[in-house]
């Protein structure tokens, strides 16, 4: 009898010991997005191809263009489809750099939004000129900083420079400093997997 105590005592045990590791098994969900040495690894990929896209744009100057690619008639970037001055709502802009952001991230599935930031006085602003979403929990970001002159020219939707100067654009969303340094910026891309 005492025998069959100790047995029916063991298989009680076992069987709470099972529930409860079914249980934390449960709360702990393991999904594509949980962090793990290989969402780190991609997240470091990503990362890495920001930081090159930038380095490229600013190489193949691309980057500065798209920075003034304005409609100083409509006071906004040209053929922006979002609301407010610089939203390119998930469709990138029609010019060299929107070209490479979508080679490069609209290829491999990322998701991406690309903001301006300045000086503004003592206070920092920030124009969005890309909009994709959200950022998720694994969001990364890379930026370059860029100076902007008083005599940098606007450019056309064709990619060309125009006669108008960024000293003489009309609502450009950037202030001007007061000197002939016109503000110095920071691009900043942020990319995260769908």
């Amino acid at each position: 009898m005492r025998g069959q105590a100790h047995t029916l005592e063991a298989i009680i045990a076992s069987l709470v010991l099972l529930t409860g590791l079914i249980f934390a098994l449960q709360m702990t969900a393991v999904t594509p997005l949980s962090a793990s040495t290989s969402s780190q690894h991609i997240e470091n990929q990503q990362q890495s191809v920001s930081e090159g896209l930038l380095a490229t744009a600013v190489e193949r100057d691309a980057l500065k263009p798209a920075l003034l690619y304005w409609n100083n008639s409509s006071s906004r970037y040209h053929n922006a489809s979002g609301s407010g001055v610089g939203v390119y709502a998930s469709t990138p802009p029609n010019n060299t750099f929107g070209a490479m952001l979508e080679r490069v991230f609209d290829a491999r599935g990322i998701a991406y939004n690309v903001y301006i930031r300045y000086r503004d006085g003592s206070n920092q602003g920030r124009i969005i000129y890309l909009y994709n979403g959200r950022p998720s929990d694994n969001a990364v970001s890379a930026s370059y900083t860029m100076t902007l002159m008083d005599d940098d020219h606007l450019y056309d939707p064709d990619g060309t420079q125009n006669a108008t100067t960024l000293s003489k654009a009309a609502a450009f969303p950037i202030p001007d400093r007061g000197d002939s340094v016109y503000n110095t910026v920071r691009v900043e891309v942020v990319s995260w997997r769908i």
